[in-house]
């Protein structure tokens, strides 16, 4: 797996990173991510992921609420702090 697919499936896999902007980034519609992702993933995988995302308002620009500014949760990335 290349890098740039091995990037749109972890997008895909983000809550708030919507698949427009996968589009913008990679050229790739909706349609076309779930069938990479069906290609890429193993079957009980990519049937977890479309589950998790199927009806997700986050992963749609025109449904998500503009409080969502961000393409991910602030503590999703938790980064040690020294004392």
């Amino acid at each position: 797996m290349d890098q740039t697919t091995s990037r749109i499936i972890e997008m895909a896999w983000e809550d708030r990173t919507p698949f427009e902007a996968i589009e913008t980034l990679y050229g790739l519609s909706e349609p076309e991510v779930i069938q990479l992702m069906r290609t890429n993933l193993k079957d009980k995988t990519f049937k977890n992921w479309r589950q998790r995302v199927s009806g997700r308002k986050t992963k749609h620009l025109k449904l998500r609420d503009p409080a969502v500014s961000r393409g991910y949760c602030p503590t999703q990335y938790k980064t040690k702090r020294s004392k």
